[in-house]
């Protein structure tokens, strides 16, 4: 079954909370300095304490039988990261292969797994300023994405926006890739991607220019208020698919970095999620910083 049809049949998908932030907490894991989490799919431990994690999420999926969205660790693992690490040059397709891997292994009646992979901004992603302008971002991705296309990856997700200049480069690359693809962008407490950009204007503008327009879109990284539903038209929540929220509704500027868990109530943030999918629709629901298993175990305990 493919991304698209998952989409259509299910109103509810779940998708991945944290994990690089798991992992950088475990005293046996060291994360590498430019590439993150991914070179751990060539150790034996690396290996599964991914596989624990990404477990921890399917297991959660499985016993409320709805469909996951896992998402191989491809993020920012562009060509001028991989050549400044000195990382074999099929690194991406290593990591899709992890997670196609994964799904075989875990695929039973009760799994529907979709496997995606993940694209980020070339500089800071809570940095707008820095992102690239749309024809050099169209260039610049241009590898990674070829890449991920060619290992067959199901989804590609360009996580963390922080402007629409980059986003339009992206999208310019990944409608000709013939992939289903989203756009996730940052937002702020106000619902402006930190570009300044509202986030409805966001969308309508890369729908409105690009050839092939995303299947649709997703905030991460934010807390789930900060897209103040209420404001928003009905229109907009026919493109804004899916949300990886944090569990803190903090500011980025206090997140970033933090050396402690940084968490609001567990059901504040599960009441604001469960609002977003039973009032608004938003289908795709997971979590990003300070969030684990156990915050879908909530979203799933209170459908």
């Amino acid at each position: 079954m493919t991304f698209n049809n998952v989409l259509k049949q299910f109103p509810l998908i779940l998708t991945e909370c944290a994990i690089s932030e798991r992992l950088r907490r475990l005293p046996d894991i060291k994360l590498h300095p430019i590439l993150f989490n991914t070179p751990l799919i060539y150790e034996t431990k690396g290996r599964q304490r991914l596989d624990e994690i990404y477990f921890s999420y399917l297991e959660v999926a499985n016993e409320a039988k709805l469909p996951i969205l896992l998402c191989s660790p491809t993020w920012r693992i562009n060509k001028e990261r991989i050549k400044e690490a000195g990382a074999p040059s099929s690194i991406n397709r290593d990591a899709i292969s992890f997670m196609k891997e994964f799904k075989t292994r875990y695929t039973s009646g009760d799994s529907k797994i979709i496997t995606g992979a993940l694209l980020a901004p070339k500089n800071d992603c809570y940095s707008p300023e820095a992102a690239l302008e749309r024809n050099r971002a169209a260039e610049f991705h241009s590898w990674q994405i070829d890449e991920l296309v060619e290992a067959d990856t199901e989804v590609i997700i360009a996580q963390t926006m922080p402007a629409v200049s980059e986003s339009l480069g992206m999208a310019d690359r990944l409608s000709a890739s013939g992939k289903p693809y989203i756009i996730s962008f940052v937002i702020n407490r106000f619902g402006k991607v930190l570009d300044g950009t509202s986030l409805a204007e966001a969308i309508d503008m890369i729908d409105q220019t690009t050839v092939s327009p995303p299947t649709g879109y997703m905030v991460n990284c934010v807390y789930p208020t900060f897209l103040h539903a209420e404001n928003q038209s009905p229109v907009f929540f026919n493109r804004l698919i899916g949300i990886q929220a944090n569990a803190s509704s903090k500011d980025h500027d206090q997140l970033d970095g933090s050396e402690q868990l940084q968490q609001d109530p567990l059901p504040d943030w599960g009441k604001n999620m469960l609002e977003l999918h039973k009032s608004y629709g938003v289908k795709i629901l997971g979590g990003c910083c300070g969030t684990d298993h156990t915050y879908l175990q909530y979203l799933t305990n209170y459908l």
